[in-house]
């Protein structure tokens, strides 16, 4: 039999279910991916992201060469691509690896009606998450909308049946040679871009989760929060393309966990942070409205403020808050920002600038590596108030403070802000008390405790005056 796999993010060839399954199946196998031209022209200014896309599927053409086989990279509509491929190469069987996103659902049912219509073979497969939506259900069968009990579920449901992983793979010949030269990678200029991105790929990420587990790991659950030091996995972009299955993460964490007592609680909260993750898709899966509006519908009606100046110095890095400004630098630099300065730059944009948090989801899936629709429209629905579990709209990070809790050296503002290079402690994220040279550094474009109130207001206005107003943190 000649069979097709279609990779898209599941870009490895260990614990890969789909492609376990055809090699599996195969007497020859052209292992595909597709450059989408809808995909491509969504995110044509995200530059870091292609980049690494580019350097994972490097190292995998690397992987399939030693194996005696080859990468296939064409460009096109996938409907269009893998039908006339598989008419091309007499293949009978075509896999791929499950989606949840709706252009994904809406894409697949096209390739899979095209490819069914010619009498080929669809075989589809759960790899990129351990549960889907469906499987994850309430008592009374819908899908969860608060994570702490989704969270019970999932571990219930992990403990009871863990899941495993497919055999290693033998891979078949490849059909035959490449239709033509491969395309060069989308977005003429993605190539000047100067962002430090990490290099992608099975093997570094291999690597990666095996230095984490071996150090930070015992850690996670104190230094997680902390951006000055290399206290996280920094897994993110490798687990968005596939390069690492979610699987070999839970499993050698809860293996440390059990081999080692004293890395339990740090291991633990990493591994909640995975099931976020899986959470955030079931979320999509289940109500793709979320990318286009408010999963809580009433937020819709939410004043936000149209602020170019504004929303440019927030994407500049020049807000006149320290910890909100590095962060928008180090995702500049890198492609990548902690997450707890996700949450405090994401706060400040919506609740102290009062933009609307699509456009900060739309700049983050512009410059993040780990770009991930799912995970990003959580994040920013949460930050925002508007999503489901979201953080309560009475709760309004105050950047301040949050710089001097979480960077109390002032470390991480001065890597990336070098205006404060003389700024030591906590002075450095309070310049405007500091000396006259620290005065290059932008004043506040906000004051905080003024816009506070005002985005209380606004949510009040939205909720009503039931509303339980709190205090900032």
């Amino acid at each position: 039999m000649h069979a097709i796999h279609w990779f898209r993010n599941d870009l490895r060839i260990d614990d890969n279910t789909a492609l376990a399954d055809a090699c599996r199946r195969a007497d020859a196998l052209a292992p595909v991916f597709v450059l989408d031209d809808v995909l491509l022209g969504q995110h044509r200014e995200a530059h870091p992201r292609l980049r690494f896309l580019h350097s994972c599927l490097d190292d995998l053409a690397a992987e399939f060469e030693s194996a005696g086989s080859r990468l296939i990279v064409v460009r096109g509509a996938p409907q269009r691509c893998l039908p006339a491929l598989a008419r091309a190469w007499k293949a009978s069987l075509v896999t791929w690896n499950r989606d949840y996103g709706p252009y994904a659902k809406c894409r697949d049912r096209a390739v899979r009606d095209a490819l069914e219509q010619d009498g080929v073979e669809v075989r589809t497969c759960k790899d990129g998450v351990i549960f889907e939506g469906g499987e994850i259900r309430t008592a009374q069968g819908g899908a969860y909308t608060v994570y702490t009990p989704y969270r019970r579920a999932w571990w219930g449901r992990y403990r009871a049946a863990p899941p495993c992983s497919p055999p290693q793979p033998r891979i078949p010949p490849c059909i035959a040679a490449p239709p033509g030269d491969p395309p060069p990678l989308p977005g003429g200029d993605a190539r000047a871009d100067t962002t430090m991105i990490p290099q992608g790929g099975a093997g570094p990420a291999r690597r990666r989760l095996d230095a984490f587990l071996g150090g930070a790991a015992h850690r996670y659950h104190v230094d997680r929060n902390l951006p000055a030091i290399a206290g996280t996995s920094r897994l993110s972009p490798y687990l968005r393309f596939g390069a690492i299955s979610i699987r070999e993460c839970v499993r050698t964490g809860l293996a440390l966990a059990t081999a080692e007592p004293g890395a339990g609680r740090g291991v633990t909260a990493w591994l909640d942070e995975l099931v976020w993750r899986e959470f955030y898709r079931a979320i999509l899966d289940t109500h793709p409205r979320v990318l286009a509006g408010a999963f809580r519908a009433a937020y819709d009606a939410l004043e936000w403020d149209d602020d170019a100046d504004r929303l440019q110095a927030w994407q500049a890095g020049m807000t006149g808050y320290p910890i909100v400004d590095a962060g928008m630098r180090e995702l500049a630099a890198t492609g990548w920002m902690h997450n707890r300065v996700r949450m405090i730059v994401a706060s400040f944009l919506t609740k102290d600038l009062h933009i609307d948090w699509r456009a900060g989801e739309r700049w983050f899936m512009r410059r993040l590596v780990d770009g991930d629709p799912a995970s990003n429209n959580g994040g920013w629905q949460w930050a925002a108030s508007t999503g489901t579990d979201a953080q309560p709209f009475f709760r309004i990070f105050n950047p301040t403070l949050q710089g001097e809790r979480f960077d109390p050296a002032g470390e991480y503002v001065r890597r990336w802000i070098p205006e404060l290079e003389g700024m030591r402690g906590k002075a450095a994220h309070r310049p405007w008390a500091g000396p006259p040279e620290s005065r290059a550094y932008p004043a506040p474009v906000v004051d905080h405790r003024r816009e506070r109130l005002v985005a209380l207001a606004r949510y009040r206005a939205v909720l009503g005056a039931s509303g339980n107003a709190g205090q900032a943190g």
